[in-house]
C-alpha cells in the first residue's frame, strides 16, 4: 500500500480533523454512487477503497502511537515531497486559478514549481491549462503524464478520455504550443472547454 497520508493528500504532521475532512471530501468524490451507470464505476470503487483503507490505515497508526514518518519497516511508510500540505494548498488555489479562467496566473504558479513538486496533480492541472489555451496535444500529453503517475485517479483519466473521444470524433483543431496557424473551430472549440470545465467542477455546456 502507498502512504496513506499521499493518498488522502495530507502532511503527516496534520491534526486528525484535518485528516478526516480530507478523507470525507474524497469520500464524496468517489463515491460509487456517483459513477454508477458510468464506464469508469470499477474504477471509481476501486479508489473508494484505497480512500478507506488509507483513512483506516492513518487511525491505527496513530491509535498505536507509531511515527507517520518511519521508513523501511512493515507497516511504516517512506515520505514522499509531493505529499507535503503546502503543495496542497498550492494546487487548491492553482485550481481555483483555472475555474475563474485566469489561465496565466495558474501556469506561472505551476512553471514557478520545482521538479521534485511536479506530481501527477501538477501534470493535470497543467493538462487543464492547456486545454484553455488551445493547445489540446500539449494538454493530451500531460494528461497522459498524470494518468501514468496516478492511473487510478477518476478525475485524470475522465478528462484523458474525454479529449481522446474528442481527437478521433473532430480530426482537426488539435495543435501545439509550439504552433500558431492553426485552431479549432467554434464547435470543437466549445467542445474542448466544456470538457475542461467538467474536469474542474464545472459545465460550459449542459447538454454534454
Amino acid at each position: 500500500m502507498k502512504n496513506p497520508y499521499e493518498i488522502l493528500g495530507v502532511s503527516p504532521t496534520a491534526t486528525d480533523d484535518e485528516v478526516k475532512q480530507a478523507w470525507r471530501a474524497l469520500a464524496r468524490k468517489y463515491h460509487p454512487d456517483k459513477y454508477r451507470d458510468s464506464d469508469l464505476a470499477d474504477l471509481a470503487s476501486e479508489k473508494m477503497k484505497e480512500i478507506n483503507a488509507a483513512y483506516e490505515e492513518i487511525q491505527k497508526m496513530r491509535a498505536a502511537g507509531g511515527s507517520s514518518s518511519r521508513t523501511g519497516n512493515s507497516g511504516s511508510y517512506s515520505g514522499n515531497p509531493h505529499a507535503e500540505g503546502t503543495s496542497d494548498a498550492q494546487f487548491a488555489e492553482i485550481r481555483r486559478m483555472i475555474n475563474e479562467n485566469r489561465i496565466a496566473e495558474a501556469e506561472g504558479r505551476l512553471r514557478a514549481m520545482p521538479a521534485s513538486r511536479q506530481t501527477a496533480e501538477w501534470y493535470f492541472l497543467y493538462g487543464c491549462v492547456l486545454y484553455k489555451k488551445g493547445y489540446f496535444l500539449d494538454a493530451q500529453s500531460m494528461l497522459d503524464r498524470a494518468c501514468g503517475m496516478d492511473p487510478t485517479n477518476v478525475e485524470y483519466r475522465d478528462a484523458r478520455d474525454r479529449l481522446r473521444a474528442q481527437a478521433s470524433t473532430y480530426g482537426r483543431g488539435y495543435r501545439t504550443s509550439s504552433s500558431s496557424d492553426s485552431c479549432c473551430d467554434v464547435c470543437s472549440t466549445l467542445i474542448c472547454a466544456d470538457c475542461c470545465c467538467e474536469c474542474m467542477g464545472g459545465d460550459l455546456i449542459p447538454c454534454c
